[in-house]
């Protein structure tokens, strides 16, 4: 808000969106192709697929309220 003020606010709230979005996608397994889905669950323990599941949804948690933040500020500053 110092550097850019309140015109470009909706960068920073959809950078951080974003960014949580991806990690989200990396750690669901829905970047990889179907033979190397199924070897990564044939392989993982029942803990490690309950952890890897929960950083998924805590990072889309984060970053649903954060795109939507700023895609309202977007249409609201134009």
């Amino acid at each position: 808000m110092i550097i850019w003020g309140m015109e470009k606010i909706y960068l920073v709230s959809g950078t951080i969106g974003c960014i949580f979005f991806v990690i989200s996608m990396i750690f669901s397994g829905s970047m990889v192709s179907g033979d190397r889905m199924r070897a990564n669950l044939a392989s993982e323990t029942t803990e490690h697929r309950d952890e890897r599941n929960k950083i998924t949804l805590n990072s889309l948690y984060i970053a649903l309220p954060n795109i939507i933040v700023a895609v309202l500020f977007y249409y609201l500053r134009k």
